[in-house]
């Protein structure tokens, strides 16, 4: 199987609060921003990037305190993204700083929120990416998902 390098992003505020994005014509479909990095980027350059798309933040608005992955997700049968059968995440864990304005990009989600972490619902992320939450929330945050 071939996989596709990603990155993807939690943003934490001062309150332990975490920075989830409703994705574009998924109502109830909340998730942490993420993309692809591109063959030419560094897994930090590519989540600069990403971040400064998806939610325009620029990368002296946030400190980045952890990075762990990989974590692996396998594509819908049938469904391939640049010849990959899946995607491996990097996931970067963020504080805040200062009072940035998040603006989201309008092709990815329809809005955003700050929610603290034990109150993420699994139900909302899709199937296949569902073992990676767990793992995500069980190493950033020792929450366990359903």
């Amino acid at each position: 199987m071939k996989f596709r390098r990603n990155v993807a992003f939690i943003l934490t505020q001062n309150d332990g609060e975490i920075l989830v994005c409703e994705r574009c014509g998924y109502k109830n479909s909340w998730q942490f921003p993420q993309g692809g990095a591109r063959a030419s980027e560094s897994n930090l350059e590519a989540l600069h990037r990403e971040v400064a798309e998806e939610i325009s933040l620029h990368p002296s608005s946030y400190r980045i305190v952890a990075e762990r992955g990989p974590y692996r997700y396998v594509f819908r049968s049938g469904f391939g993204k640049e010849g990959c059968d899946g995607q491996e995440q990097r996931y970067f864990l963020a504080e805040v700083l200062g009072n940035p304005a998040i603006t989201v990009d309008e092709k990815e989600f329809s809005n955003f929120r700050w929610i603290p972490p034990e109150d993420f619902r699994i139900e909302w992320v899709p199937p296949i990416k569902r073992d990676v939450y767990r793992r995500v929330f069980r190493d950033f945050f020792d929450i366990r998902l359903p």
